[in-house]
């Protein structure tokens, strides 16, 4: 398919494109507002789909509300009106075209242009109010909260929160573009409201503070739920605004005669994950846990792991090397230790179940 997108070098506009492009499926052409308007017919007339995306939100003169958002969508209407071209139109509007602001108002005009097109023409028009969209290429100090917060406090800048309780209402830019592709694709033909999920809603002073201890994660160590739903989305948005001289961050590391320990990660409610280094012939742990567990991995080396049951000195080992690699799982109520029996330094990864405590650190001293 050939697809026009008006609008290609703003934050929806380039993430459709990468998406598109990238895709065997699409060729893309795009108008923007440095093309001359006698450009569009043509464009038009070639195209088998159009995203509508170009638009003013913080024009300089209030009149570019009008010509940029009403004037340009009249002009893409007349001309597939002319070519007489039942092409698919999706059309980025806002949730303000209910609301009585000039945005609003040229937004809803440019709606009501697309409606009427599809009467006279049969073209399948697909609106989208799109609320508050973030994600990467965002511009900070622009239209997106989300956008300035992420870089202001990845860079350490000052915010501003005049209404710590406003409720924001957001979409993904992600989750914009995969609705978007399912138009594209979709054998519905009716006109409608485009529909982006999951939508999320969030305070602004939630958004601070959840943007800061993405900042803040990387001295606790402590990452946060990043894994799903709004907080990973936000995340990835916060990391888009990383400079390349930020892409590295030191750990705290240990060292002593045995060799290194070092801590990598850290969650709230699944424990730490941490490696060491031991030099040949050096024994750790020979202690115990009550209820802590941990996970061990060797990735260089050779170690035996010593165990022995508190109440019945029951005794086995265990025999791990990084040419086969295996997880050892320490077990609550079982003394154990680690040795280093090959001929160089051995790394292992370690994975406990819970952040060590230096005030309840569950590890009681006890040779195997």
């Amino acid at each position: 398919m050939q697809i026009l997108i008006t609008g290609s070098k703003g934050f929806i506009g380039q993430n459709l494109v990468t998406e598109l492009l990238h895709s065997t499926s699409y060729k893309v052409d795009t108008f923007n507002r440095e093309d001359d308007i006698s450009l569009l017919e043509s464009k038009i007339t070639q195209a088998d789909a159009i995203f509508h995306l170009a638009g003013e939100n913080r024009p300089i003169d209030e009149l570019e509300f009008e010509r940029c958002n009403y004037q340009l969508t009249k002009t893409i209407c007349k001309i597939v009106e002319k070519v007489n071209k039942k092409i698919p139109i999706i059309f980025s509007s806002s949730t303000q075209a209910d609301e009585n602001n000039l945005y609003g108002k040229s937004k809803l005009a440019a709606e009501n242009v697309l409606l009427e097109l599809a009467k006279n023409v049969g073209s399948y028009v697909t609106i989208y109010r799109l609320p508050g969209v973030f994600g990467k290429w965002s511009k900070p100090n622009y239209n997106s909260v989300v956008a300035t917060f992420c870089y202001n406090i990845a860079n350490q800048l000052p915010i501003k929160i005049d209404e710590p309780n406003k409720l924001l209402k957001l979409v993904y830019i992600d989750d914009v573009i995969k609705s978007f592709i399912q138009i594209l694709t979709s054998k519905d033909k009716t006109q409608k409201l485009g529909q982006v999920e999951p939508a999320y809603s969030i305070t602004i002073q939630e958004l601070a503070i959840q943007v800061q201890l993405f900042y803040d994660s990387r001295q606790s160590l402590v990452t946060e739920r990043v894994g799903a739903d709004l907080t990973r989305a936000l995340y990835a948005t916060y990391l888009s605004f990383l400079s390349p001289n930020q892409f590295t961050y030191e750990i705290p590391s240990f060292p002593d005669q045995r060799g290194l320990f070092a801590e990598v990660l850290k969650t709230y409610d699944s424990g730490q994950f941490s490696f060491f280094t031991t030099l040949p012939g050096i024994t750790r742990g020979q202690h115990f846990h009550h209820s802590k567990s941990e996970k061990f991995i060797i990735i260089k080396g050779k170690a035996r792991f010593r165990f022995r049951h508190l109440l019945t000195n029951e005794r086995f080992e265990i025999l791990a090397t990084s040419d086969n690699l295996k997880i050892i799982e320490t077990i609550p109520g079982w003394v154990h230790d680690i040795t280093n029996v090959g001929e160089n330094e051995m790394i292992a990864m370690l994975w406990a179940n819970e952040i060590f405590d230096r005030n309840q650190p569950d590890t009681i001293s006890s040779e195997v």
